[in-house]
């Protein structure tokens, strides 16, 4: 079931004698082979062997061959992991991609970068900022008890015309921190530990130190080290739980939408591991949305058909949230997508009912791994949760998620030959 393409990576090497050298003629060549449904342009990626990927630069073309024509594509590369990165769409079969040498073909500047400022690294396309992540401590409001005191989280997320999607520190929950994702009910040799209710002071999870940043043509993005402390010795708190948080932004030709990817990576140095309790919050990726919306202006659709009525506690592939925008005129939201490999798919969510807050309905989602089944977490076993993130304006239809959730979900299979 589903999409399954490969990808065959065929490298070619012409030497010729003479005052050429063999890499200057060097030609790197990979085929896209796609075997059933549609799906839209997704950023993929294909690893190299570190001697062939050294050949490769920014002053090299890539180009896009059919039979029609040849098209040069944007990539970007990541050395750190010997990837190109490029753009691929599913309707597309048996296309050839090459790197050709070219003296004349211009680099280009990058398109996406990031800044840092007052606390918070800013992933940019252009001049315009989509997302913020908060590297520096957060204090709670004058007169709130500073255990709210919080960083590594993503605030904001703004839609690609703007509104502000996200929201921190509300007065209801005080320990709501726009996207983030700590352990509500968990057991260290049998003591209770809360790292989501901060008020309890039994734990919390902070910003250690970025892994790395990147930028360029494609995405803009970094890893995280975030630590997960458990405070139940005040004197020595210990690192219960050590999480690398890979974030990626980047967008489709479409101007009215852009996606994060958020992936979870994390293992336990405690001896005797961790249990996460089944409970209704807790891990996996949690959105509190903006004070305008409420139980009148905004929706919720699940890939399984729930509503905002029946979603709670059901399970889901992806789920659209969506309301009204700030000029009263559109609506704006973001598609949450679970991958197929996370624990519990298709995965439990918290979705908040209407009543919510006094009855005023605001909007919280959570994909909750933990919802139904507790989950051990054993000493240096590394776990991964990995979604992505479809911000847009005006709708979306359930044909264009599950194609955008598809094309997240089935990676291409990669061949070297």
């Amino acid at each position: 079931m589903g999409i399954k393409f490969k990808i065959i990576v065929l490298i070619f090497s012409v030497f010729f004698a003479g005052a050429l050298i063999a890499q200057k003629n060097l030609s790197i060549c990979f085929e896209v082979e796609k075997a059933h449904s549609k799906f839209p342009e997704s950023l993929i990626s294909v690893k190299f062997d570190k001697e062939i990927f050294q050949s490769i630069n920014d002053e090299m073309k890539l180009v896009k061959i059919s039979k029609k024509m040849e098209v040069v594509m944007p990539f970007q590369l990541d050395s750190k992991e010997s990837k190109i990165w490029f753009k691929h769409e599913g309707k597309e079969k048996n296309i050839t991609y090459c790197f050709k040498k070219s003296d004349n073909y211009p680099v280009g500047k990058p398109r996406f970068n990031f800044i840092k400022r007052n606390g918070t690294i800013n992933l940019n396309h252009g001049d315009q900022s989509l997302i913020g992540y908060r590297y520096k401590m957060k204090l709670p409001p004058i007169g709130v008890n500073k255990l709210y005191q919080k960083s590594g989280y993503i605030h904001p997320v703004l839609s690609p015309w703007g509104d502000t999607l996200t929201r921190i520190q509300p007065p209801d929950h005080f320990h709501h921190y726009g996207v983030w994702g700590p352990w509500t009910k968990t057991k260290i040799n049998n003591t209770q530990v809360d790292f989501w209710n901060l008020k309890e002071g039994q734990g919390t999870v902070l910003f250690k130190e970025f892994k790395s940043i990147k930028s360029g043509k494609l995405f803009t993005g970094f890893t995280a080290i975030q630590e997960h402390f458990n405070l139940s010795n005040k004197i020595n708190p210990e690192i219960a739980i050590s999480e690398n948080l890979e974030v990626k932004v980047w967008k489709n030709d479409n101007p009215n939408q852009y996606f994060i990817d958020y992936k979870s990576v994390f293992k336990t140095p405690l001896e005797n591991g961790i249990l996460l309790e089944a409970y209704r919050y807790g891990g996996g990726l949690g959105f509190r949305f903006k004070e305008q919306w409420d139980k009148n202006n905004c929706d919720v659709l699940t890939s399984e058909g729930e509503n905002r009525i029946t979603a709670d506690g059901t399970k889901a592939k992806w789920c659209i949230i969506s309301g009204v925008s700030d000029d009263g005129k559109s609506t704006n939201g973001v598609i949450f997508m679970s991958h197929p490999q996370n624990r519990a798919h298709p995965e439990p969510m918290r979705v908040w009912p209407i009543s919510a807050n006094k009855n005023r309905g605001d909007m919280f989602f959570e994909f909750c791994p933990i919802r139904h089944k507790e989950w051990k977490i054993k000493k240096n076993i590394v776990y991964k949760l990995n979604y992505r993130m479809l911000v847009f304006e005006g709708s979306i239809s359930p044909e264009q998620a599950e194609a955008h959730w598809r094309a997240f979900a089935y990676e291409p299979l990669i061949n070297m030959k």
